[in-house]
């Protein structure tokens, strides 16, 4: 039994030594195999000539270069073109009168019986706004109008012997020396009559002068006196008056601004606290500079309105006159110590730097006066990133005019 278990055991090793040298032996067979495919492949490359080479070549080529593109920076650009730009100015400043008028008493004073205006009334040239207290003054001015009654009922008497005694003249009963008396006492007698109607005259004069008068027609801007006030000619200002109901503004400029700016320039004046706007036009450009600020004053002309309140603080926008230049984004205008610069694209796509000189700078963006001349494609946004001969992938845009 044990004889015949060991025969077993014997063949059963037999048969798996076997089978691993028929596993080893197909192994080195498929290797063989792959190992002349691998060959035959190579062979059949070179044997395909130079065209099959050079055609691999160029779809490598082009599959490189396809990547090499989506791997360069695309940046906005865009063609400004040429187009008229409205240089504008801006200030700030006061309102006030254009023509203001202090008023105040011209004569003697006293008592204010009456004021007949208010702020914000329309009064003619010479119209009454308060009146003064006349009692004494009246009783003077019929004292004297008396007076000349008296001289003219003198006169008329002294004329009357001067005719009688020409008359009686011819006939020897007076002389000569009598006529020239005669004539001399009614002369003197007209002079009285002038006399006391000049005084006359001055005292109502006098009394009209009680009586405080706007002097222009114009708009009240302020009252300073009531009823019962004692005034006089030391009681400084009761009331201001804007001829015409004409105002201004004042705006403040720095010195260079100034230069730019002349008489008869449109402005858009905008008072605090409202979004109205009010057409003017500077009519006076301030012939000093203050020495502390070196700022100088541009008078803008405004019509009335009720919005425009003297003392009151606004915004200005002064147009100046016009030019015709390329227009850029404040995105597309680089700097460093050279000065101002934007990048342009060639015909290859590559970034070439070009420096410029810019001017005025609005809303709508930087005025170019010199570096451009319009046609070019600018870079518009990335311009910081970019180098001088960098390629990059452009994305063209339409600026806003």
């Amino acid at each position: 039994m044990n004889y015949e278990a060991g025969m077993l055991g014997r063949d059963e090793q037999l048969a798996l030594e076997g089978e691993g040298r028929s596993k080893r032996r197909w192994w080195i067979i498929g290797g063989a195999l792959v190992a002349i495919a691998v060959l035959a492949a190579a062979w059949f490359a070179f044997a395909s000539g130079s065209g099959g080479g050079e055609k691999a070549g160029a779809a490598a080529k082009g599959a490189e270069g396809g990547g090499g593109n989506r791997q360069l920076p695309v940046v906005t650009v865009a063609v400004p073109g040429r187009q008229s730009i409205d240089r504008v100015i801006s200030g700030t400043g006061s309102l006030a009168a254009r023509r203001e008028m202090p008023v105040g008493v011209a004569g003697e004073g006293g008592e204010v019986t009456r004021v007949l205006v208010e702020p914000g009334d329309w009064v003619a040239a010479g119209q009454v706004l308060a009146t003064v207290d006349r009692s004494v003054q009246a009783q003077t001015a019929q004292s004297q109008a008396a007076n000349v009654r008296v001289a003219q009922a003198d006169l008329k008497i002294a004329q009357s012997e001067l005719d009688r005694a020409q008359q009686l003249l011819g006939r020897g009963f007076v002389s000569k020396a009598d006529i020239d008396r005669k004539t001399a006492t009614r002369d003197a007698a007209a002079a009285r009559v002038r006399v006391a109607q000049a005084q006359h005259s001055e005292t109502n004069a006098r009394n009209r002068r009680l009586d405080i008068r706007s002097p222009a027609a114009g708009l009240v801007l302020t009252r300073t006196v009531e009823p019962g006030q004692i005034v006089s000619s030391g009681s400084g200002t009761l009331f201001r008056v804007a001829q015409g109901g004409q105002f201004e503004m004042r705006a403040q400029l720095s010195e260079a601004d100034l230069q730019r700016i002349p008489v008869g320039a449109r402005a858009e004046v905008t008072p605090t606290g409202t979004t109205e706007t009010f057409i003017g036009q500077v009519w006076q450009v301030s012939p000093v500079i203050d020495p502390q600020t070196r700022q100088g004053i541009a008078r803008i002309a405004l019509s009335y309105n009720k919005a425009l309140r003297p003392g009151g603080f606004a915004s200005a926008r002064l147009h100046t006159g016009g030019q015709v230049a390329p227009m850029l984004p404040q995105s597309a205008i680089q700097s460093d110590a050279k000065g101002n610069f934007v990048y342009v694209l060639n015909a290859k796509d590559e970034a070439e730097r070009r420096p410029i000189t810019t001017g005025d700078v609005s809303d709508a963006g930087v005025a170019i006066t010199s570096g451009l001349n319009g046609t070019e494609r600018v870079v518009i946004t990335a311009g910081a990133f970019l180098n001088p001969g960098q390629k990059v992938r452009p994305n063209l845009t339409q600026l806003k005019r």
